[in-house]
């Protein structure tokens, strides 16, 4: 799977995915930092990328009719980027099975 992490997450998320074998940026590894969410989500569909996000700007954008798109939604408040990596860690072949099977949405809590 590819992913891309929004910027309000750890680049270490990048590295976490890329260590169990996806392809995995970070915006602020490809300069789109500050590009705003409906050109980032245009980017992650023409790459063929699953957006990784906390931002509430994507999930209304991944539930529009007819979209396209995929996003795994982070719902965990303000962790610790350690915290972050071990829940998602705990839950990560639930997360790979949906979007293997043709899920869109994802969402962490």
């Amino acid at each position: 799977m590819k992913f891309l992490i929004d910027n309000q997450l750890p680049a270490a998320l990048a590295r976490w995915l890329t260590a169990k074998g996806h392809d995995a940026v970070h915006v602020l590894d490809i300069g789109q930092g500050q590009t705003e969410d409906r050109e980032l989500w245009s980017r992650a569909l023409a790459e063929g990328r699953i957006v990784v996000s906390k931002d509430e700007d994507f999930f209304v954008l991944a539930t529009r009719p007819d979209d396209l798109g995929r996003l795994l939604w982070l719902r965990l408040g303000n962790c610790r980027k350690q915290e972050l990596l071990e829940r998602l860690d705990s839950v990560w072949l639930q997360i790979e099975a949906a979007f293997e099977s043709g899920q869109t949405l994802v969402e962490v809590k």
